[in-house]
């Protein structure tokens, strides 16, 4: 029986989890991850704003939805009044979340440029 440390059971898991971190790690464009941010914040997103927006903020209903640089045209108070009120095909969301989860996006998004 051959005796390959790496083929060993523990070997192997160390192995496959050392793979998957370096995956994770190379190959980016040094822009960093759109949804990097508070994790709550980044939780109502996901929740609430991801199926119009995008997962990189992108905008999946056309341009405008497209909110990767959203805080060079728009400041934290126009973003809230944004999420608040809502616009054009945009519903409003004041009734949906609290005053501080709206303040958190706004904040967050008006950190886009």
């Amino acid at each position: 029986m051959s005796n390959q440390l790496w083929l060993r059971p523990g070997k192997l898991v160390a192995f496959t989890l050392l793979l998957l971190a370096l995956a994770g790690c190379g190959g980016g464009s040094g822009k960093g991850n759109a949804l990097d941010g508070p994790a709550g914040v980044i939780s109502v997103y996901k929740a609430n704003c991801v199926n119009c927006h995008g997962s990189e903020l992108q905008g999946r209903i056309g341009a405008v939805t497209n909110l990767q640089k959203v805080g060079a045209r728009m400041s934290a108070e126009d973003i809230t009044v944004q999420i608040e009120d809502g616009a054009s095909t945009m519903p409003g969301f004041k009734d949906k979340l609290s005053a501080e989860e709206i303040e958190g996006l706004a904040e967050w998004l008006a950190g886009k440029k």
